[in-house]
């Protein structure tokens, strides 16, 4: 059976993790490493680290092979990856997967070469869009602070025929809004394409999941915010899906009291 995947995404700047809003960050959550014990007790499907920040130092890199080391989920890791040099470095560092977007953008080329050296199974096609006045979308780069003139479909479907394993698509105008995710952009690019299509960006409750599944036609849903307080269960948030008819890994009795302990246990810690 083919499970719904539920992915958190953490977004690093600055040597820490931050809660974002419209591509802005807003707060810092912790560091990339005390940040990674939550999830691990979560037994979260999949892990996506965003390295907001394009100069500079400390980058995301730096503490990747350390992450990797505690990290059993899958691991993709995105954000100024800009050549095959790039990737190999991540990859080497410990991620599993990678995630382009601006250097896809600009050139396509990119993909299939990327595609073809690591296999399309790593190589993820971010695609941030926002809403025009003409009820469409436009695809931005770099942050979202270029736009493009291109269709978020329009794009998907080349990235996918230039050999991306998956499409994150991502609402700029929800993104850190907790207002759900935009059903409408979601339908779009999954539509177009016959690759899988993760769905980010808007997420403020966990009724906001199911809709993204089965009216946008995402394969897989990810989250940063709703996942960064304590007080906020990733087992809730997939027992959410299952009353909505969604299939997900669900996690068993025992996980569950692993879960309860170790989250005291990192509550305890974190109140230090």
């Amino acid at each position: 059976m083919l499970y719904t995947r539920v992915i958190p995404v953490l977004l690093f700047d600055d040597g820490g993790i931050y809660r974002s809003q419209q591509f802005s960050r807003h707060y810092r959550l912790g560091d990339p490493l005390s940040q990674i014990e939550r999830y691990k007790a979560w037994d979260v499907d999949e892990i996506v680290y965003l390295d907001m920040h394009r100069t500079g130092r400390p980058r995301l890199i730096d503490f990747l092979p350390q992450i990797a080391k505690n990290c059993f989920a899958p691991l993709a890791v995105g954000g100024a990856i800009r050549t095959l040099e790039d990737i190999h470095r991540h990859l080497n560092a410990g991620a599993d997967r990678i995630v382009i977007g601006t250097a896809a953008f600009d050139n396509p080329t990119f993909i299939s070469e990327a595609a073809h050296r690591y296999g399309a199974q790593a190589i993820i096609v971010s695609i941030d869009a926002r809403a025009t006045s003409n009820d469409q979308y436009e695809v931005a780069v770099e942050s979202g602070q270029r736009p493009t003139g291109r269709r978020p479909e329009d794009w998907a479907q080349e990235a996918a025929e230039h050999g991306a394993g998956e499409i994150l698509v991502t609402s700029i105008d929800r993104e850190g809004m907790g207002l759900g995710y935009d059903l409408n952009l979601i339908r779009r690019v999954s539509s177009a394409v016959n690759i899988p299509v993760i769905a980010c960006g808007g997420a403020g409750q966990y009724a906001h999941f199911a809709p993204a599944i089965r009216e946008g036609g995402a394969a897989a849903i990810a989250a940063a915010n709703i996942f960064a307080f304590k007080e906020i269960s990733y087992l809730d948030a997939k027992d959410a899906l299952m009353e909505a008819g969604v299939s997900v890994r669900k996690s068993t009795p025992n996980e569950r009291k692993r879960y309860a302990v170790k989250e005291l246990e990192l509550n305890a810690l974190l109140s230090i």
